[in-house]
């Protein structure tokens, strides 16, 4: 079990790095829809796609980045210095997609863009498109009616999780393509690896985890280790109120 290249980062700058890292691997390895998952409520999207983007320069990619709305777009335009690629909102004036694109870069598209960024996808062809923290699972926002539910399911359905964080009290929820999901648990010696899985854990399966009623192979394991304060989550805090001063 190679867990050192996803070991859990210790700051969300770190996090995006890693993030970084992980869509390169997707993309060389050929996955057309990916999800980049940086999951902290206060989280905002200008600066971590700030930070993110790169990695589409690094690959000599030409591409497009979308914001769910034209102001949105024009904010990231002026704090990013007028860069030389579009910067546009979904369904914006000179917002299409061309011929010589090679990949989209979505950040935070929600419920309500959701039937224009499916059909944006089908319209991408061969070109990678990746979503940024996307919000897509509110289902308020698009009714809670079946159809609402079809539409959502269907789009997320096609998209691979590329990279996911979602730190939990004194735990974090982890993965970075191409390796498996990983749940760690802070304790007083660092974080400790408590299992590896081929699919997203959640609900009553990340529950038994956290208890320790499962050790990375799946079977029965002694209590989980006492958890600790602060560690990443504390880094992840300090970091999100530099980015929102």
């Amino acid at each position: 079990m190679d867990s050192a290249v996803t070991a859990v980062p210790e700051s969300l700058e770190a996090a995006i790095a890693q993030a970084r890292v992980a869509t390169q691997a997707a993309i060389q390895a050929g996955v057309p829809r990916m999800m980049v998952e940086l999951v902290y409520s206060e989280l905002k999207g200008l600066p971590v796609a700030e930070q993110f983007y790169p990695v589409l320069q690094e690959l000599g990619l030409t591409f497009k980045i979308y914001f769910p709305d034209a102001g949105a777009a024009a904010l990231a335009r002026r704090d990013w210095g007028n860069p030389d690629f579009v910067v546009r909102g979904i369904g914006e004036l000179h917002s299409e997609m061309e011929a010589g694109d090679q990949a989209y870069l979505f950040v935070e598209p929600s419920s309500i863009e959701v039937n224009q960024v499916e059909e944006m996808c089908t319209q991408a062809g061969d070109a990678f498109v990746i979503m940024l923290n996307p919000k897509l699972e509110d289902v308020a926002t698009i009714g809670i009616g079946y159809a609402g539910r079809q539409l959502r399911d269907r789009f997320l359905s096609t998209l691979e999780s590329a990279y996911y964080l979602r730190p939990l009290s004194g735990a974090v929820v982890l993965r970075s393509y191409p390796h498996p999901w990983q749940v760690w648990q802070e304790t007083d010696s660092g974080y400790q690896l408590l299992a590896e899985l081929p699919q997203k854990p959640s609900g009553e399966a990340l529950d038994r985890i956290l208890l320790g009623e499962t050790t990375p192979n799946g079977d029965s394991d002694s209590p989980s280790p006492k958890s600790r304060r602060g560690g990443f989550l504390s880094e992840l805090q300090g970091f999100i109120r530099a980015l929102t001063q």
